[in-house]
Order: structure tokens, then C-alpha cells, then sequence
């Protein structure tokens, strides 16, 4: 079985947040933190023998203290984001395991995953060494300018929205990032086709949406309703009530 190694960026500043005084990944999502919620899924899968979530060290203290017992049951990784994502993702890729084969970085802040697409993402990973999940773009696309004035019709044939994970054979993700140079990357997918790698597109699901701003938790709320439960026979974590969702943690 191919082993994976679970990176969740949660280091990011949440300046398009702006919800009462709170970083999106702590703030409360149907009775469980959302970076819980994006993390549990990974937490719970026998392929998953690592899992990681990269903060702030502006935050480290108030993390620590309001989730230390979720991180020790859940078996979660802390480690310190750098100044750029790209840079908190070099930090965590320094404490992946020698004995995972592959690594995956999904956003802390897409907490609506189900265990299908993993499975899919996963698989196809196996394969070609680099997948992403990512959904066909359907709506009509606008290219604007400084004063909001459509400049440009854009095609939309062929383009997809990407999501998170994003899976990679960990010597091929290791060898992008110690060859990134100067490259500003936007996400882990980039720098694999910067090394002119493949990268397979996995289609997934509008239900894995991510927190950008405060009207994305009530689209989240909503999506949680419907995502396939999982397939587990224990708690989440030690405060999670399976019927209710309520968490200690609020």
C-alpha cells in the first residue's frame, strides 16, 4: 500500500476574512474548528502515516493551548509556516517521514472533503507521480481592469479550477522545491510543471470549496449537509459528538 505524508497550510494571514477578529482555519464550522474539519478525513485513513499543519508563529501559543488535546488524539504535526506559503511548505516538507512514498498538501481551509475524491486523487498520484483535484470551468470568463471594465472575454475551453490535494511522489515534490529558485507560485502544482512534470487533473467536486471570506462558512455549512459521511467506527477526536457535531473546542 502507498503511503502518504498530509500537509495543511494554515499559516496564512486571512486578511479577506475579516470575521470577528478571527484566521479562517479557527473560526467554528458546524461545531468544529474548520482546519479540524479539513484535517479529520486525512487523520482517519490507513494510508495517511503523517499529517501536518503548518501556523503562523504569531499563533503557535493560542493554538497549542486551544487544540493541544485535538492534536495529540488525532496523532497531528505542528510546525511553523515561514513568511510565504511556498515557505511553510519547505518547513513541513523538512519533517515528512522517510517512510512516506507520497505527500499531499491540502488547504486547511477547504474543510468540505470527502473520502472519495482522496481516493481518486490518491490513486491516480500512484500512477504518474503528480495529481490534482480540480473542476471544469463552466461560467463565462472576464478579464478586468484597475477601474472593474471588462478588457477581455477569455476562452474557457479546457480550464479547470484548481483544488486541493494536491498529491506528489515525494522525491519529485522535494526536487521542485529545491529548485523553485525565485519562482512566485500560486500552488505546489506550478512548481511541478516548471520541472516540465505532468501533472494529472482529477476532477472533484464545487462541494470542496474554500474559505476565502465570511459568506463562504454559510456555502460550507450548507455542503457539509451533504457530503458523504465517513466511513469510520471512532471518534473524530476525543470531543466530537458523531450525531451532533458539537466540540468542546468552540
Amino acid at each position: 500500500m502507498a503511503t502518504f505524508a498530509v500537509i495543511l497550510p494554515a499559516a496564512g494571514q486571512s486578511s479577506r476574512f475579516q470575521y470577528k477578529n478571527k484566521k479562517k482555519p479557527f473560526v467554528d464550522l458546524s461545531g468544529r474548528a474548520v482546519w479540524i474539519r479539513s484535517a479529520e478525513v486525512f487523520a482517519n485513513r490507513k494510508d495517511v502515516i503523517q499529517t501536518l499543519v503548518v501556523i503562523s508563529p504569531d499563533d503557535r501559543e493560542f493554538f497549542l493551548d486551544k487544540f493541544g488535546p485535538t492534536l495529540a488524539f488525532m496523532g497531528i504535526q505542528v510546525v511553523q509556516g515561514g513568511k510565504e506559503r511556498y515557505s511553510s511548505i519547505e518547513n513541513a516538507l523538512s519533517e515528512v517521514r522517510s517512510e512516506a512514498d507520497h505527500i499531499a498538501i491540502h488547504d486547511a481551509v477547504r474543510p468540505c472533503i470527502a473520502n472519495e475524491w482522496i481516493d481518486l486523487v490518491f490513486t491516480e498520484a500512484t500512477k504518474t507521480g503528480a495529481a490534482i483535484l480540480g473542476i471544469p470551468i463552466h461560467d463565462t470568463l472576464k478579464r478586468g481592469n484597475e477601474k472593474n471594465q471588462i478588457t477581455e472575454t477569455v476562452s474557457r475551453e479546457q480550464l479547470w479550477a484548481a483544488q486541493t490535494p494536491q498529491v506528489f511522489r515525494k522525491d519529485l515534490l522535494v526536487k521542485a522545491y529545491q529548485n523553485r529558485g525565485t519562482l512566485p507560485v500560486t500552488d505546489d502544482a506550478q512548481l511541478m510543471e516548471s520541472m516540465g512534470h505532468d501533472v494529472s487533473l482529477v476532477r472533484g467536486s464545487p462541494l470542496n470549496l474554500k474559505i476565502t471570506t465570511a459568506e463562504d462558512l454559510k456555502l460550507a455549512e450548507a455542503a457539509l449537509k451533504v457530503l458523504p459521511r465517513p466511513q469510520t467506527n471512532r471518534p473524530l477526536h476525543p470531543f466530537a459528538d458523531d450525531q451532533s457535531g458539537n466540540d468542546l473546542f468552540r
